[in-house]
C-alpha cells in the first residue's frame, strides 16, 4: 500500500469513497435519515477540493484503487479520515493516521462518528465533550477528541 499527498484529480474518487463508506461502515450506529443528512449523493467536489488543498491530505492506494483518505490543517485538527468499506480493518486508517499525527506537533483534536471513536480511543484520544452537530435539518451525535502531545 502506498500513502501519497492528495491531487485534485482524486476528489471524485474520495467523495464516492466518503459516500459508500459512510452508507455502509456508519449504518450501524446512524439512522438512514442521518446517514444522508452526512453524507448526500451529490457531494460539492469543488468544496471538497479547496478543503483538502488547504490541509495536509494523504490518500492510500492499494493496487490503483484509492482505499483510504485522510486530512489535517496546521491547528492539529483531523478533519476526516475513511476507509472504503472493502478495506476496513486491514490497517489503513492507522497507517494514515500514524502520518498524519507525525506532520504536527501540536495537540490533535478530531470529531469522531459514534462508529470512529473505539478507534480513536485506542490511538490514545480520549473525548472532550459528546455533541450533536446538525446536518441538512438532522442531529448527528459525535464526540470531539483530543489526543495530547509531549
Amino acid at each position: 500500500m502506498l500513502i501519497r499527498k492528495y491531487k485534485p484529480s482524486d476528489c471524485k474518487e474520495l467523495t464516492e469513497l466518503f459516500y459508500d463508506t459512510v452508507h455502509t461502515v456508519n449504518a450501524k450506529d446512524y439512522t438512514e435519515e442521518q446517514l444522508c443528512a452526512w453524507a448526500p449523493g451529490i457531494p460539492d467536489t469543488e468544496k471538497w477540493n479547496m478543503s483538502f488543498l488547504r490541509h495536509y491530505s494523504l490518500v492510500a492506494v492499494e493496487n490503483s484503487i484509492i482505499v483510504g483518505f485522510g486530512d489535517i490543517d496546521k491547528t492539529g485538527y483531523l478533519d476526516r479520515l475513511y476507509v472504503h468499506k472493502d478495506y476496513q480493518r486491514k490497517g489503513i486508517a492507522s497507517k494514515i493516521c500514524d502520518a498524519l499525527e507525525n506532520s504536527v506537533k501540536c495537540d490533535i483534536v478530531t470529531h469522531a462518528s459514534i462508529t470512529a471513536r473505539p478507534f480513536f480511543e485506542k490511538r490514545g484520544y480520549v473525548v472532550l465533550k459528546e455533541q450533536q452537530v446538525e446536518r441538512r435539518g438532522f442531529l448527528l451525535t459525535n464526540f470531539v477528541m483530543i489526543k495530547k502531545r509531549g
